[in-house]
């Protein structure tokens, strides 16, 4: 799957991944390949991200909205920082 975290200055994160988690608004969610295709809001929260080769990486949202469709995933962040 191809994910991409955008941020409204800049683009914080894009690549292949094998796995997201995000917090949507009525509860945490996670993506895998070939999900259906889904729109959510987030709420204030942890992103988790698995890429290709086992590596787990951390981002901390403060809202946004989530799109996945035909394996690509696009995460527009109000706001977003590394942990």
């Amino acid at each position: 799957m191809f994910l991409e975290i955008i941020a409204p200055d800049h683009q914080l994160y894009s690549g292949e991944v094998d796995l997201v988690q995000v917090p949507g608004s009525k509860g945490s969610f996670e993506i895998l390949k070939n999900h259906a295709p889904i729109i959510s809001t987030l709420e204030k929260g942890r992103i988790k991200i698995t890429d290709q080769k086992g590596s787990t990486t951390y981002f901390e949202v403060n809202g946004g909205v989530v799109e996945a469709k035909n394996n690509k995933i696009i995460v527009l962040a109000e706001t977003v920082k590394t942990t």
